[in-house]
């Protein structure tokens, strides 16, 4: 199957205290290690690349499926949170909170269309099965 699109980045330096930037120039970013895992914070990391772009995609999935829906949810947003867990085994592993808000819609119209979201989100599908994913609906 022919990709719709590729993105591509280039990590350099010391990964979680490096560097990364995109071939098309628009993420050209420092990374740094959070403070509360004893870094100096004064840049961006993995986890928080992660959840803007889950955000951002699970947002998107959630307007078409109420398009397709014919359901008007304007002013919608998504939050995401990424958690970095440890492992028994001395790893990390991940787990993710993502928050609808969709003003003026019933809860649980909300939460068909965040479910159906769920579904069809690149990121959903990519870690379904893989990393713990809680959504939660919120009303304005």
């Amino acid at each position: 199957m022919e990709a719709l699109y590729t993105a591509e980045a280039l990590s350099t330096g010391a990964g979680r205290n490096g560097h990364v930037k995109t071939t098309s120039g628009i993420v050209d970013l420092d990374l740094a290690m959070p403070t509360a895992m004893g870094g100096s914070g004064n840049g961006s990391n993995p986890e928080e690349l992660f959840a803007a772009g889950y955000a951002a995609c699970f947002h998107s999935a959630l307007q078409l499926v109420a398009r397709n829906q014919k359901v008007a949810i304007e002013h919608s947003s998504v939050g995401s949170a990424v958690h970095l867990l440890p492992t028994d085994d001395g790893g990390f592993k991940l787990a993710v909170t993502l928050e609808v808000v969709i003003p003026d819609l019933a809860a649980d119209q909300a939460q068909a269309l965040a479910d159906a979201a769920h579904q069809i989100c690149p990121y959903s599908n990519a870690t379904r099965g893989n990393i713990e994913v809680t959504i939660t609906v919120a009303q304005d």
